[in-house]
């Protein structure tokens, strides 16, 4: 798994991103005390249900891994000429 350049920016895009789409989904917002493994977790996980990302194989879901998932996912989505991915 090679890290992706401004990962830990991307992740934080992905974030945010993530959590719009989930309340557009009609999941409630996630709450102040929400870890920031469990926004993770739940935001992968909705996105694999939806089946926008492709599901991490069982003994490779781990944070690190789900995180990464994440960033490559919304790395897809942003525009070629976006900051983030010079």
């Amino acid at each position: 798994m090679a890290k992706l350049k401004n990962e830990s920016q991307l992740l934080k895009k992905a974030m945010e991103v993530g959590e719009n789409y989930a309340k557009n989904r009609g999941y409630a917002n996630f709450a102040s005390t929400d870890s920031s493994k469990d926004k993770t977790e739940c935001l992968y996980r909705l996105l694999v249900n939806d089946q926008l990302i492709q599901p991490l194989a069982i003994d490779q879901e781990n944070g690190v891994n789900m995180k990464h998932k994440l960033a490559l996912w919304i790395a897809r989505q942003l525009p070629k000429d976006h900051p983030l991915l010079q």
